[in-house]
């Protein structure tokens, strides 16, 4: 169900045993051929999915579509929030969400500079609100080992505007997609323990503006997209998304 599609009595009337999702998105740069968009759009794509199959499990808030992309706003058009401010954002829409209720929150994410933060909001909530249950997951992650018997690109090749950012762009909004502009990205490696993208991450950590990683604002090889591959992912991702909300589901919380 999506939260903003019911009445005010219907909700009043939902059962509060039910998962409640929250999409943290992002508007920011991908590439010269994916649309700001990007990562709000495939979120979406993945929640209105699991949706049309989980109907009466869970409920759908609306998406923070600003993240934390500081990182990417070299590049014209990006969009960011500064950490508090995210974090102010999140936490006052669940408790909302908490004062009506509902007392298990799934944060969403397709965002990566927005994980870390995201932690910090879990960590913050589940101490604040010991009642409640409070869940994280960032959809290349949940999926990572069923994601890498998809991927054709390797170490490097799934970061940014990427072969699996670009084919699920190309499953959801085609005509979104400058495929006359589909090319490698201009990654520029540091030291091989601080190299990781969505499947293989590094062994320690090294922040660089996006533009000082790659010019282009692509991390990672688009080349092997398809709409095909965008299938792929999606039945990956929805996976786990179903495996996760049952569990939360059923959970016995009396």
């Amino acid at each position: 169900m999506i939260w903003d599609q019911l009445t005010s009595s219907q909700i009043a009337a939902t059962d509060r045993n039910i998962p409640v999702i929250l999409p943290l998105t992002a508007t920011e740069q991908h590439g010269p051929h994916l649309p700001l968009a990007t990562d709000r759009m495939i979120a979406e794509h993945f929640i209105y999915s699991l949706n049309a199959e989980m109907n009466d499990k869970i409920l759908v808030l609306p998406s923070i579509y600003v993240g934390c992309s500081h990182h990417h706003i070299d590049f014209a058009g990006t969009l960011s929030l500064d950490h508090t401010t995210f974090l102010a954002i999140v936490k006052n829409m669940v408790r909302a969400v908490l004062h009506h209720g509902f007392h298990k929150i799934i944060l969403f994410n397709s965002h990566g500079g927005n994980q870390g933060i995201m932690t910090v909001i879990m960590e913050q909530l589940g101490f604040e609100n010991a009642h409640a249950h409070f869940f994280a997951a960032t959809w290349w992650a949940m999926a990572r080992e069923a994601l890498m018997q998809v991927s054709e690109t390797g170490r490097g090749g799934t970061g940014h505007a990427c072969e699996f950012e670009t084919s699920l762009m190309l499953l959801i909004a085609e005509k979104l997609v400058d495929k006359a502009k589909i090319e490698p990205g201009a990654n520029a490696p540091t030291f091989e323990w601080a190299e990781g993208d969505m499947l293989y991450g590094s062994a320690a950590s090294y922040f660089r503006m996006i533009k000082t990683m790659t010019p282009n604002g692509i991390y990672g090889d688009p080349t092997k997209a398809s709409a095909e591959k965008g299938r792929k992912i999606t039945d990956c991702v929805l996976r786990s998304l179903k495996q996760m909300v049952t569990d939360i589901y059923k959970m016995n919380t009396t």
